[in-house]
């Protein structure tokens, strides 16, 4: 009989749809694939064994609740564990009230009819089978023999829990036969996969098989292959270790040892402490860092406090749901001092409202034990400590126990759901009829519910991998362990066994392309001092005045230094060449393209500045600007030099070839990315302003028009950069030291051949051309022709020019009269 919302019973609510109850007995549901005689046979012979068991009605308690369906609840609440206390189970219970509390208030879900539940303490772990003969026996002493069980009503349409694996397995073999669904919240064993022994048997908390793989994956995430394995003496162990081997793949586990299981008075005796003593002590031995753990919570108390007092420090503890989120062995002095522990639970889902429901303490919580209690000689049905501590231990309970608070929750849900289809339930409510296990089981079948699978992610591996050009060692029997003696200078072929010496290979003095780099520079070196000679004997004519005068001996200076520091391109690398490549070369090449921005300056200045603005043209004249400017330029490339020199020391180091790992290349260590672009910057920012300024003076008198010699120059520096850029990138190892020399060398020739190049063949080839004389000639020549273009857009007579004398003239003197001395300070 099912009780409805007023209390009353209602036999009539037993027949389906006005059905007699014959008719429905002879029924089977086709959907188990265990039916048939064997089935038969095995239920008649359970039946017969439960004939014998006796059972008395329980009275009322807190434990009860009646209603239109019941559902049944197994869980531990006076089971004793070392270190633990019953107000974690305590709090599933009640979140199996307060979800069928929900449920019966709700007005969406069964609406108009109200849920039951027969909730029974289980008192120790494997004790199910009393509370089982107990669901059974619906209102009577004894379950009824009978020959199909298709029609039969037990006291509940189904049962969640109970908290075991065993005990869920010793219950899934029992309710299968009567087709009884059981949905448990906590066991997490494969047996219950299976459909065929199991048809009934559902679960709200992830498998044996999926935490196995959940730990699979973060040992692989975190690169460990190198573990050890503590399992339960146990099933729950047993099964855990068979999993792990079966799935395991690229681990290798330094060894496995089962840690002792408490008996009787769940103290351990002196066999099994010294068995923890053994495990202790190869912990202590072993090279590997991550120990997983794969045993229930109650054998590890006093595994972890020996521990603890044994001094092991520095694992990674792994562990699955059954012990990850216990508070008992959190809560033991010193744990932290294992190391890190990782946990692999389920995700903590929170429940709104539960919290406050659960510290609620019953008005009457002292109510009699149950008769059927009592009379076992078990214990009490009512938890008296639960109930009375309940808001003192609310933190102990929100900290461990709400993970497993939502599978309790939802396997109501989930019932309440089954049930809802079940009686075609809609918005003004169901249509109630007698309901049967089998029914209930074949739509919590149906139903998609989503399987959880998470991880708490927050390196232990035998060997290093070895690194390209060394070879793998074997060493023992596992696969992970190995060894890579070959150093970072040898290499080894693939399958040998033995480690050949790399080659090292540098731009050589005898190597053909250091042959030619050096010839190259040679002659570059000698058209420079050529030039130098040149320009020193004949600094006093205009040409070598009108190109900088004493400038340009120390350009050519600079730029004699720069050919000679080719020379640290080739041969062995030695710190003293990599801080003559990266520092004095740079700053003189610097030193270099300075001066010609100062020249090009002057010019533009006294062409044009002078007339506009003479102030500023005598301020800059007066104070040096010239050599102020030289002055900041040559500070900054000194500060980057420094900052570079600072970051990234210049040293010989040898580089491993990607293509091509028997060979290493020795050169300077490499400038960081970003210091050689702030050092490139200096230089190229002096080469756009040179362009610049030459472009600017491209109307000047002809021997003072640089602009398309200085054009020639800076297109030949930027389209080297390019060309080496892409040099270096397509052409690794040994040719980068050639064609960074390969690059400066270009550049050098770029500056003697535009800048220096003309003057040196109007100096050699015709010296009429450098006399002050012909100076003034072209000088006159462009201020006519400038003041004759002025007069032309002004509208004068172009027939009557004007005398010399009276208009402003854009030579470096007044008046008619033009001076060799004047015309020396012009070009000064």
């Amino acid at each position: 009989m099912h009780v409805n919302k007023s209390g009353q019973t209602d036999e009539n609510k037993h027949q389906v749809g006005g059905s007699k109850a014959g008719t429905c007995c002879s029924r089977s549901p086709a959907d188990w694939g265990s039916g048939g005689s064997a089935m038969r046979e095995a239920r008649l012979c359970f039946s017969a064994l439960l004939i014998a068991t006796s059972l008395k009605t329980l009275t009322a308690s807190d434990f009860r609740l009646a209603g239109d369906y019941v559902l049944g609840g197994l869980f531990s609440l006076h089971a004793e564990t070392v270190g633990k206390s019953p107000f974690i189970r305590y709090s599933f219970l009640q979140a199996m009230r307060f979800a069928v509390e929900e449920i019966n208030n709700s007005s969406t879900l069964l609406p108009g009819v109200s849920l039951g539940y027969e909730m029974v303490d289980v008192c120790y772990h494997t004790n199910v089978v009393h509370p089982l003969l107990y669901f059974l026996a619906n209102n009577h002493s004894r379950v009824q023999l009978q020959e199909s069980y298709t029609c039969y009503q037990p006291r509940v349409l189904a049962v969640v829990g109970p908290d075991s694996s065993p005990g869920a397995v010793t219950m899934a073999n029992v309710l299968s036969l009567f087709l009884i669904p059981q949905i448990t919240y906590t066991a997490t064993t494969e047996s219950l996969r299976n459909p065929k022994h199991f048809p009934v048997a559902f679960r709200t908390i992830p498998s044996t098989e999926q935490m196995i793989k959940a730990m699979l994956l973060l040992l692989k995430h975190f690169h460990w292959n190198w573990v050890i394995v503590l399992f339960g003496d146990d099933d729950y162990g047993q099964e855990n270790l068979k999993l792990l081997r079966f799935w395991a793949t690229g681990v290798c586990i330094a060894f496995q040892e089962s840690i002792p299981v408490p008996r009787g008075s769940q103290m351990l005796s002196l066999e099994q402490q010294a068995k923890v003593q053994d495990i202790i002590n190869m912990l202590h031995q072993s090279t590997a860092k991550v120990v997983l753990v794969l045993t229930l919570d109650l054998m590890l108390p006093f595994f972890f406090q020996e521990a603890v007092r044994q001094k092991v420090t520095d694992l990674v503890w792994i562990g699955t749901e059954a012990w990850a989120t216990d508070p008992s062995l959190h809560s033991i002095t010193n744990i932290s001092r294992l190391g890190t522990f990782l946990g692999v639970a389920v995700r903590e889902v929170p429940i709104p409202g539960f919290s406050t429901f659960r510290a609620k303490a019953p008005s009457n919580q002292t109510g009699g034990a149950g008769t059927w209690a009592s009379d076992q000689g078990t214990c009490n049905q009512v938890c008296d400590r639960c109930f009375s501590a309940a808001k003192q231990r609310e933190k102990e309970l929100s900290d461990s126990g709400e993970r497993t608070d939502f599978n309790v929750y939802s396997a109501v849900y989930v019932f309440a759901h089954a049930l809802h289809r079940l009686l075609r339930c809609g918005s003004t409510g169901c249509h109630k009829r007698t309901v049967y296990p089998w029914q209930v089981g074949v739509v919590l079948r149906a139903l998609l519910f989503l399987k959880f699978l998470y991880i708490q992610v927050p390196v232990s591996i035998c060997s290093n991998q070895c690194i390209p050009g060394q070879r793998k060692k074997p060493t023992g029997l596992h696969p992970c362990c190995f060894e890579c003696p070959c150093p970072v200078t040898h290499w080894s072929n693939a399958r040998s066994q033995t480690c050949h010496p790399k080659v090292v290979t540098y731009l050589a003095w005898h190597d053909h392309r250091a042959v030619v780099l050096l010839i190259v520079s040679l002659l570059g070196l000698l058209t420079t001092l050529a030039t130098l000679l040149t320009f020193a004997f004949h600094l006093r004519t205009p040409m070598v005045k009108s190109a900088g005068g004493g400038m340009c001996l120390l350009m050519l200076a600079a730029l004699v230094i720069c050919f000679l520091n080719i020379l640290a391109y080739v041969g062995i690398p030695t710190e003293f060449k990599c801080v003559w490549r990266q520092t004095v070369s740079s700053f003189c090449f610097t030193l270099c393209i300075s001066c010609i921005v100062i020249r090009s300056l002057q010019i533009v200045c006294i062409f044009r500045l002078m007339a506009k603005l003479p102030k500023a043209y005598n301020y800059w004249t007066k104070y040096k600007g010239p050599y102020i400017f030289m002055a900041v330029v040559l500070a900054l490339k000194t500060v980057t030099l420094m900052i570079n020199f600072l970051i990234s020391s210049p040293a010989p180091v040898e580089l491993p070839l990607e293509d091509n790992p028997a060979i290493l290349v020795l050169d300077c260590k490499k400038t960081p990315a970003f210091l050689q672009m702030l050092d490139t910057a200096l230089d190229m920012s002096l080469s756009v302003l040179c362009f610049c300024f030459a472009y600017l003076g491209k109307e000047f008198p002809k021997n003072y028009n640089e602009a398309k010699y200085i054009t020639l120059w800076t297109t030949s520096y930027f389209t080297s950069w390019a060309i080496l850029f892409v040099a270096i990138t397509l052409y690794p190892g040994v040719l980068v030291p050639f064609f960074s020399a390969l690059f400066s060398v270009v550049n050098l020739f770029g500056i003697v051949i535009g800048y220096f190049g003309p003057k040196c063949y109007i100096i050699f080839f015709h010296p009429e051309r450098n006399t002050s004389a012909y100076f003034q000639t072209d000088i006159q020549t462009y201020t006519m022709s400038l003041s004759a273009h002025l007069n032309l857009i002004k509208g004068s007579d172009l027939h009557s020019p004007s005398p010399p004398g009276s208009q402003k003239t854009w030579s470096c003197s007044s008046g008619t009269e033009r001076s060799e001395a004047a015309f020396d300070s012009c070009l000064l």
